[in-house]
């Protein structure tokens, strides 16, 4: 099984790059981010490999980091998760930003991706959640906070501030993560109109 191959870029397709290691071209099939973050033709790259076997075919999938390896394993346990969907996921989210919305639920993220309807964006969720933070550093704060909005479990000035910034249009995650942030600045006790203009200057950065 290969687990790295380590060579030059010979050339890109639509969803793949040939790496050539030593005079022998290995195509490996990558997210588009992954693609767009590597070097140009005739330049060193490296990739992390996840070695797929089929009765008809051996595939080979690329990844920048172990962590984005492990996230497309990870994806691929979920119930009509393939590997072209999985590759369609991380093309969207990278890994901290994946594991960011399953551990807070956000769904809509999680939809953006080709293939992923809501359904299915909601079983990821659900049944990744509890695996998403060993997998990239996520703030308990805004794991404790998200699930508290849905919960009712979290003071109500940080339930309301997270409300009035879903309302001013940001998403579930982005305002639960820019509330997570100002609690961190003032405490528990701090006022939602405190939490709110905290926030504001969160996410304006």
């Amino acid at each position: 099984m290969i687990g790295k191959l380590k060579g030059l870029v010979d050339s890109y397709g639509d969803d793949f790059v040939i790496i050539d290691v030593q005079g022998v071209g290995y195509v490996v099939h990558c997210s588009s981010r992954t693609l767009q973050n590597l070097p140009p033709v005739g330049e060193a790259a490296v990739l992390s490999i996840e070695t797929q076997v089929r009765e008809d075919m051996i595939r080979l999938f690329g990844f920048r980091s172990d962590a984005e390896r492990e996230w497309f394993r990870m994806l691929q346990s979920v119930q009509g998760v393939g590997a072209k969907v999985a590759l369609g996921i991380l093309s969207v989210l990278d890994p901290g930003s994946l594991a960011t919305a399953i551990a807070t639920s956000d769904k809509a993220s999680v939809a953006r991706s080709p293939g992923v309807g809501p359904k299915l964006a909601q079983r990821i969720v659900s049944e990744l959640k509890d695996r998403a933070p060993a997998f990239a550093p996520v703030d308990p704060t805004l794991i404790r906070l998200s699930g508290g909005v849905e919960a009712g479990g979290i003071p109500a000035p940080a339930s309301d501030a997270v409300s009035a910034l879903v309302n001013l249009g940001y998403a579930q995650a982005q305002a639960s993560a820019a509330v997570a942030a100002a609690l961190k600045q003032v405490g528990d006790e701090a006022e939602a109109k405190t939490l709110i203009r905290l926030g504001l200057r969160e996410l304006a950065r």
